[in-house]
């Protein structure tokens, strides 16, 4: 499925789970090789990605000189926001462009993440949805400059308040793009304690109306994080992507890496193959069962023929191959047309 038609097709109303979009969040992974990019894509696509996405910017516009770590600088060493992002600001609209054409080649949708005015720019004709990171929700020029696409937006919502939620929903709903709020803890990496998968459904509480989803930066381990989120009703999962967690530095020391995505489409499998149907209904599967370990009325003595059928006269007992135990006010005060013998499974022509 393509995110566009996730937006077109998803009814709030409906309260059943359904398989997450999974979006491969590579964002700089690629460490300005775009070599590394098209083996992140394919990887992606081979781990059964939906999408794959990226982050476009550059470190003067992102981040003063004077712009202090929020990560843990033991995995990554960099002490300024603006150093690090210098590192990885190397792809431009040239580059973008050619990966958004690897990505349609490949057959995964393509996604970045644009930090400025001048990358949504260019990023409008290469996308059919606008990502907009946690770091933002607070930017209201720069929210309302992609409205003004008029796409779909996904908008994460780490270390927000409530409050500040609903302040940049009014905004984007002003402009009436359809919108996915995505839960997220901004601590790099979010330990397990600290994952509040609860705000899930806190967010669909508060936002009944929306696409509620997860961008997960805990340790993957055995991915159970986003299949917890997966049952908590995250329609979008988003999971930060590499070609090889044991690299150094920025995003790679939690991340996924395609073996971690099979394993978690492996589980989806599991999981919605238990969940099956949302509609109560029996099923082919029961039809034996129906027909065997169900009840009807059987004498519970000798009925001669011509008496009048009592409550007395009556039990239950499988299978339900006879008159259902939910008629026995209609069998009372029936005459009986022939002997019924003590077990006899009663059937409609035996009664007038």
């Amino acid at each position: 499925m393509r995110i566009k038609e996730l937006f077109e097709s998803y009814n709030p109303c409906k309260q059943n789970l359904i398989r997450p979009y999974i979006i491969a969040e590579a964002g700089v992974n690629h460490e300005g090789n775009i070599d590394l990019a098209k083996r992140l894509i394919d990887d992606a696509k081979e781990g059964g990605a939906n999408a794959i996405k990226f982050q476009t910017y550059k470190a003067e516009t992102l981040a003063s000189k004077d712009s202090p770590p929020y990560w843990d600088t033991s995995k990554e060493s960099t002490q300024s926001q603006y150093e690090l992002f210098r590192k990885y600001d190397k792809f431009w609209k040239n580059e973008f462009e050619l990966l958004k054409k690897y990505c349609d080649e490949a057959d995964i949708e393509f996604i970045s993440t644009p930090f400025d005015i001048e990358s949504a720019k260019f990023l409008n004709d290469l996308m059919d949805v606008f990502k907009i990171s946690s770091s933002d929700i607070t930017n209201k020029p720069f929210i309302e400059y992609i409205c003004q696409f008029g796409k779909p937006i996904i908008l994460s919502t780490g270390a927000s308040y409530l409050y500040e939620i609903q302040e940049a929903v009014s905004w984007i709903d002003k402009y009436k793009n359809p919108l996915a709020l995505l839960h997220c803890v901004l601590n790099y990496p979010t330990l397990d304690e600290n994952a509040n998968l609860g705000m899930i459904l806190g967010l669909k509480k508060a936002f009944p109306d929306k696409i509620i989803g997860y961008s997960d930066h805990t340790l993957p381990k055995n991915m159970k994080t986003l299949e917890i989120a997966t049952m908590l009703g995250a329609v979008i999962i988003e999971k930060h992507f590499t070609f090889d967690k044991s690299l150094q530095g920025n995003d790679h020391y939690h991340a996924m890496d395609k073996d971690d995505l099979k394993y978690f489409n492996k589980k989806l499998d599991r999981i919605f193959s238990l969940l099956g149907r949302f509609e109560k209904t029996s099923l082919d599967v029961e039809i034996l069962a129906r027909k065997n370990a169900r009840r009807s009325l059987v004498a519970k003595r000798d009925i001669p023929k011509g008496k009048i059928i009592e409550a007395e006269d009556l039990t239950f007992k499988r299978p339900a191959s006879g008159i259902s135990p939910k008629f026995i006010d209609d069998v009372i005060g029936k005459r009986a047309l022939a002997d019924i013998k003590e077990d006899e499974i009663l059937l409609w022509n035996m009664l007038a």
